[in-house]
């Protein structure tokens, strides 16, 4: 996957390359065709995102619609809710 035609906000991926390598972050922000910021609440967490390659990601098919929603709708959030939606992803990969 080459392009950010395909993912959306709140989508789940698994980094592939750099020292960030093998752990799971959710998409937060789309950057542009080749970039997204990913977070995972503990080493990226909201207030500094990783700007990251998606040809550097494994990119899942889950989409955690709640977390969407509410970046979408500019509800606070905080890091803790991120670890915890991430924590059976954590788990199982």
């Amino acid at each position: 996957m080459d392009s950010t035609a395909d993912i959306s906000i709140g989508q789940v991926v698994k980094s592939r390359a750099g020292r960030d390598k093998g752990r799971i972050f959710l998409v937060y922000e789309i950057a542009d065709e080749q970039y997204v910021y990913i977070v995972d609440g503990d080493l990226r967490r909201l207030d500094s995102p990783k700007k990251k390659k998606i040809k550097h990601l494994i990119v899942f098919n889950t989409v955690l619609p709640e977390f969407k929603e509410k970046i979408e709708n500019s509800v606070k959030i905080n890091n803790s809710y991120i670890r915890k939606i991430l924590e059976p992803f954590n788990k199982s990969f």
